[in-house]
């Protein structure tokens, strides 16, 4: 395909493609269809960046057999690919989901590999490329999203090898004795090596990468660059004589929009209804707080047990403290969630119903999602926020908890396996497979004095308000951005959101939200289909 000049007409210089795009389709009781603005910790991060430089979001609307020409939407060009029921069956649920999802979460869960599924998850990533390569400029700029499109980088570059590509995973890099088991490793990583720059959360997960990229593909790595082949004479030559393309694979850490998490965090009306959660519990001496989608990773089972110990041996007293879950729906139709939601709401049945007292319970379990405002009710009604993930790309509930907490109080308890751990050293760190220590990290946390609590808090604030959304965003385009031609420079610092208005966050529904509008949707239709 040849590329575009400069003068054609809708391309753009920056374009980013992730699996979801950063609006919701919302049909009213008249049929009228509009959009509602989904602003996330990514959108947040990148808003700014696409309108210093003119960009587009390339991605799927989030249901089923709808398709809808491009349009702008609050300044960003949005520029949907559509799935089809079978898509998203295949594709999402299934390659995604049910194979990348528990492989590189170290086979917490036995991963599925289908054939079928494999060529949907091609079919899918060769759709974004091909409408990609439709819209962006000539030397344009593309930054690709998660592992839903792994292979989306080299098709790029196939296609259109003028472009720049950046490429970032937001869940974990397994080591590679998990990785290889893949029957398409060296797929995924000739994918993934078709960015100039590729990120991970943790430094472990990129040295895990650049190892799989040795072991399988037998690359030379160099610190964080790997030498890869290219048919070039005009390429540069490694050490062995041999033309290669150079690619850098390093650790970026995302984060928050931290103030703006703050902002709503002095709201009055939402420090009224974090009174109001602590009085409809019973106004107990501590309110623990989960919250996460439901999901295996997350370690729910892991506190639930360990809290349900702490009364039954009495070193708690159940009328002193609650234990708040909100587990969030997710992919439900796939048989192990499902039974993992069975599994949560049986043991706190058991446990409400064997320690409950009359007028208390001590696990109050909320299965759905909220909307932002009524989260940052709870991180200030809660003392104690409790994040056991068995395994996490980064987990930014931990950081949001942080962020809420402008009175330099509460604690966070963090399991080492997130990713946060990296950067959020004054938590209380646990191995959330270790009951008994996380039995015993949580009566500390209770029984913390207030002037350690306070001592911890101003530390971990300190660290996600200097390490937020932007700088993370603004140091992964400044890293890109030394691998595009000159011609074809970005505007890095664009990335500060500056004064973006923070009443742009009202009324919005959480990530949880969207996650589960998702599997509904993808529910119905094939429920309709008679599935």
């Amino acid at each position: 395909m040849a590329a575009p000049t400069d003068t054609d007409p809708d391309r753009y210089a920056f374009v980013v493609a992730s699996n979801r795009l950063p609006v919701d389709r919302v049909v009213d009781e008249d049929g009228n269809e509009g959009w509602r603005h989904s602003p996330g910790g990514l959108v947040t991060a990148l808003e700014p960046v696409m309108r210093a430089n003119d960009g587009a979001w390339v991605g799927w609307v989030g249901q089923p057999d709808v398709e809808v020409a491009p349009f702008d939407n609050e300044g960003i060009h949005i520029v949907p690919v559509p799935l089809s029921a079978d898509d998203v069956e295949e594709y999402y649920e299934g390659f995604s989901n049910d194979t990348l999802w528990p492989l590189y979460h170290d086979v917490i869960e036995h991963p599925s590999y289908h054939r079928d599924w494999w060529n949907a998850y091609k079919r899918v990533n060769e759709r974004f490329a091909d409408q990609i390569v439709e819209i962006v400029e000539q030397d344009g700029v593309v930054w690709v999203q998660d592992y839903q499109l792994q292979l989306l980088p080299a098709l790029l570059r196939e296609r259109r090898p003028d472009l720049t590509i950046g490429f970032f995973n937001h869940i974990p890099f397994p080591p590679v004795g998990i990785y290889a088991q893949l029957p398409w490793r060296a797929q995924i990583l000739d994918g993934l090596l078709g960015a100039d720059v590729i990120g991970f959360q943790r430094h472990d997960d990129a040295s895990d990468f650049l190892r799989a990229v040795r072991h399988i593909k037998g690359y030379t790595t160099k610190g964080s660059t790997i030498d890869v082949p290219v048919d070039d004479p005009a390429a540069p030559r490694s050490r062995k004589g041999i033309t290669v393309r150079h690619v850098e694979a390093r650790h970026f850490p995302i984060s928050i929009d931290a103030e703006s998490f703050e902002a709503i965090a002095h709201r009055p009306e939402v420090q009224e209804r974090a009174k109001e959660i602590r009085a409809s519990l019973g106004n107990p001496k501590t309110v623990l707080l989960g919250v996460d989608r439901l999901d295996y990773t997350k370690g729910i089972r892991h506190r639930i047990k360990a809290f349900g110990e702490l009364i039954e041996d009495g070193r708690v007293a159940v009328e002193d403290a609650t234990l708040v879950q909100v587990a969030s729906p997710s992919r439900e139709r796939v048989d192990t969630y499902a039974a993992l939601r069975d599994e949560i709401e049986l043991t706190v049945g058991r446990i409400n119903g064997d320690l409950g007292v009359i007028g208390h319970q001590p696990i109050s379990y909320l299965h759905h999602g909220y909307p932002r405002e009524e989260m940052v009710a709870l991180y200030l009604a809660a003392d104690i926020m409790l994040v056991t993930a068995l395994r996490d790309g980064m987990n930014l509930v931990a950081k949001e908890y942080v962020a809420t907490r402008s009175d330099n109080d509460g604690v966070l308890i963090l399991s080492e396996f997130a990713g946060a751990a990296d950067e959020l050293k004054q938590a209380v760190i646990v191995n959330p497979h270790d009951i008994g220590a996380l039995k015993d990290a949580i009566q500390r946390a209770i029984e913390m004095p207030r002037r350690e609590r306070s001592t911890r808090m101003r530390a971990l604030r300190k660290r996600v308000r200097e390490n937020d959304v932007a700088r993370w965003s603004r140091s992964f385009l400044e890293a890109l951005d030394r691998h595009a031609p000159s011609r074809a420079k970005l505007d890095p610092s664009a990335a500060d959101p500056g004064d973006r208005h923070v009443e742009q966050l009202q009324d919005t529904t959480s990530i949880f939200d969207q996650d589960a509008q998702t599997a509904r949707a993808a529910e119905d239709t094939r429920e309709a289909r008679g599935a």
